[in-house]
């Protein structure tokens, strides 16, 4: 049989080009062919060979976050970035990183920690820079630094037709036009092929201080949530986690700057959220989740102190409800290698932050409804929690639990705006419910994405960048 002429077009372009292995599926979904770019020069080159071949293309990096979104429809090539794994260029001065998008998340905070600087973003395990910019993940400290797209100053891309575009540069500014940046991120891979990226940095922080409470109840909770989010203690993160329905609402508040000040500004925090607040160095063991898969390193790396309160359950005993790897045989089920909840399945809810102990009632309600006893955990003061299933859950009823969930948010029941609020134009989007990752079973019932907003305007968007939908298609909202 004669060498395939399609591969040989691709080696020519990209010498790393090869036949597809086991280890190359997207969510289920086997490529014929994969490939690594050495360079953004040789990145342009393979996507305008598979232009001519007519090849669908799914990016890949760590492949810590490959099981999110839907599979896709069509999968012809994997485009692995990891060989584009140079930090370019670290103006110290100006706190701004030029990096390839291969780049691990943790090989650069370990560079930036070197001039006393970060790129504030908590990273998943395994994460790539290019893998957190095309699903847009963010872990704890979202409250203070933001998101990737707040932090992404310059991007650097190759559209379906191997054009090379770039966007943005070394100023914390951007001009009129496309902001290629933020469109980018959190398009899982759907617009384009993300291979350089400018972020803004910020100094590292000498120290930092936990303080946590636990709280009987999802009000108790919410109060304690506002009150350090509401003081002027300028707290990096607000995070929440409960383990199953009627145990506490555990609540941690993360405290950063000078040993000094934040010594004081932690016992003015445990002062305000009164008794049973303690103050601590390193994070609770549950710190982080989902994003940290063993729950065991805060948002800063730190280790986790490994504690518990009385009457807790075991880190692996907590998490491997929700399917994570450390909870026993869960770490050997299928999806990405190092994916968080990955067993399991593992639904985001994003909301107005005030609505927090009205968004736990109708996880609740929907729970019972369908038989399940999710774990709840996530940045509650930045308004986004996540929910986890394990993977005993029997699919018709996580699907029942999530299409539950999605009807309450819908009905507004989780509307925390005062009755004198202003009638609005149109029905506001008060909260949102998107599956993450779930197993193959749950997959087949459920629309990971739910009803999206705006979707006519985002399918013009990928007419105009994608026109033959051959980049990742199908993995984002509406089919995209």
């Amino acid at each position: 049989m004669g060498a395939d002429p399609v591969l040989g077009a691709l080696a020519a372009a990209c010498p790393a080009a090869r036949p597809a292995g086991p280890g190359d599926a997207v969510a289920g979904v086997m490529p014929r062919f994969a490939a690594s770019p050495a360079t953004v020069a040789e990145a342009g080159a393979l996507l305008a060979a598979a232009a001519a071949a007519d090849l669908a293309v799914v990016p890949r990096g760590g492949g810590s976050k490959l099981g999110w979104g839907a599979p896709p429809r069509r999968c012809d090539l994997v485009v692995d970035t990891t060989a584009l794994d140079q930090v370019v260029e670290h103006a110290a001065g100006d706190l701004v990183a030029r990096v390839q998008a291969g780049v691990s998340v943790a090989r650069l905070r370990e560079v930036l920690a070197g001039a006393g600087q970060q790129l504030a973003l908590d990273p998943w395990l395994g994460a790539t820079v290019g893998g957190t910019l095309a699903t847009g993940a963010a872990g704890p400290r979202r409250l203070r630094y933001g998101t990737p797209r707040d932090l992404i100053i310059g991007i650097t891309v190759v559209r379906a037709d191997g054009t090379v575009a770039k966007s943005g540069g070394k100023v914390v500014k951007n001009v009129a036009g496309y902001d290629l940046g933020r469109l980018f991120t959190g398009s899982f891979g759907t617009l384009g092929l993300i291979v350089e990226a400018v972020f803004r940095l910020h100094p590292l922080p000498a120290s930092a201080a936990y303080v946590t409470v636990d709280c009987p109840g999802p009000d108790e909770a919410h109060r304690a949530v506002a009150a350090a989010a509401g003081s002027g203690l300028a707290p990096s993160a607000v995070e929440i986690d409960r383990v199953a329905h009627g145990a506490p609402v555990r609540v941690a508040v993360l405290l950063e700057g000078d040993p000094d000040g934040t010594a004081e500004r932690a016992a003015l925090l445990c002062s305000l959220l009164g008794a049973g607040a303690a103050a601590r160095p390193s994070p609770p063991a549950w710190w982080g989740w989902p994003a940290t898969r063993d729950g065991r390193a805060g948002a800063n790396g730190q280790p986790g102190d490994g504690g518990s309160a009385a009457g807790d359950r075991s880190v692996a005993g907590d998490r491997s409800a929700a399917g994570e790897p450390g909870g026993g045989s869960a770490g050997s089920a299928t999806g990405g290698a190092g994916e968080p909840g990955q067993a399991g399945t593992l639904v985001r809810i994003a909301f107005w932050a005030a609505a927090l102990p009205r968004v736990v009632r109708v996880i609740d309600t929907a729970a019972r409804a369908a038989g399940l006893d999710p774990a709840v955990g996530g940045s509650a003061a930045a308004g986004v929690i996540y929910v986890g299933t394990g993977p005993e859950a029997d699919p018709a009823a996580v699907a029942a639990f999530v299409a539950g969930l999605r009807a309450a948010l819908a009905r507004g029941d989780a509307d925390a705006r005062p009755a004198t609020a202003p009638a609005p134009d149109s029905p506001p989007v008060l909260a949102s419910a998107v599956v993450v990752h779930a197993p193959p079973g749950v997959r087949e019932l459920v629309d990971p994405w739910g009803p999206v907003p705006s979707l006519p305007l985002m399918r013009a968007v990928k007419d105009q960048f994608d026109p033959g939908h051959r980049m990742a298609p199908g993995r984002f909202a509406g089919g995209i």
